[in-house]
């Protein structure tokens, strides 16, 4: 350090110059650092100094410090499932998905809360009918234009729009499972009949996948749903029979294969004409 003429201390501009060009070290470093906090002269001269002797170092370090304050800080949810070892670009894309948002999920938990009660009040057909429409509903709201927010930086990400369609069905069948387990518990009554929407939803949901290749998700969606409601107005608790669910168990696995004959439909240049999907993409 040195001494000006009103007796303060402060950093030779042999020090700044090395400072500036990331060539000094400690423990005159942790000196240079400390002062330069406290003095707005000398950081005023490491400016200067490394604006004439490193242009290109400077601009590099502004640039640094715009890209990390703008960088997306990673929410809750992202940064589960990157623990969980999903690589990054799936993580923040599963992350964005609508039906995994907590107020969607927390409208799920309160129309489950009610439906139990409900069920438990007066009918238990109530429960077992509209659970398997619940993660229905959910999955038509993951994946497609007007609904999902990211759809179409998922046609354009670096992953195959099918994997990300199933990622995100996977993770939504998956919690909207939980929630429905969870309401079951509240109906003791059942027994392991309070069960009985699992599979009625897993089929529901693979049909859905099924049915979305030619009319997309939220119309498939709302197709299956309306069948599986007048399948239920017309047979009343027949698919909650062990006949019941293993004509559910067989349909999953036929939709399941007829699905992965279709998947291609899912290729951004099937979902949009080839000009179209160019338009998009400029």
């Amino acid at each position: 350090m040195t001494r000006s003429a009103a007796g303060a201390w402060h950093v030779p501009d042999d020090d700044l110059r090395l400072y500036a060009a990331g060539r000094c070290g400690p423990p005159l470093l942790w000196s240079v650092e400390s002062h330069l906090v406290a003095c707005p002269g000398c950081r005023d001269r490491l400016t200067a100094a490394a604006a004439a002797a490193e242009p290109a170092l400077l601009d590099d370090g502004w640039a640094g410090l715009d890209a990390a304050l703008d960088a997306p800080v990673p929410g809750p949810l992202e940064r589960l499932v990157r623990r969980a070892g999903v690589p990054e670009p799936t993580a923040r894309l599963l992350a964005a998905t609508p039906a995994l948002r907590l107020s969607w999920l927390g409208a799920v938990a309160l129309t489950l809360a009610l439906t139990a009660v409900f069920a438990h009040a007066a009918a238990p057909l109530v429960f077992l009918a509209a659970a398997p429409l619940l993660p229905l509903l959910s999955v038509a709201v993951s994946f497609g234009p007007g609904i999902d927010p990211t759809y179409e930086l998922g046609l354009v990400a670096p992953i195959s729009a099918l994997r990300l369609l199933l990622v995100r069905v996977v993770a939504v069948v998956a919690v909207n499972a939980l929630l429905c387990t969870l309401a079951s518990l509240t109906l003791p009554d059942l027994g392991l009949a309070a069960a009985g929407w699992f599979l009625p939803s897993l089929a529901l949901t693979v049909l859905t996948l099924l049915v979305a290749t030619r009319l997309g998700m939220a119309a498939a969606a709302a197709a299956v749903g309306v069948g599986w409601a007048v399948l239920v107005a017309l047979t009343l608790s027949a698919p909650f029979t062990a006949a019941g669910q293993v004509a559910s168990a067989v349909a999953a696995a036929v939709a399941c294969t007829l699905f992965s004959r279709r998947a291609r439909a899912f290729d951004p240049s099937r979902l949009f004409p080839r000009s179209a999907f160019t338009r998009r993409l400029r």
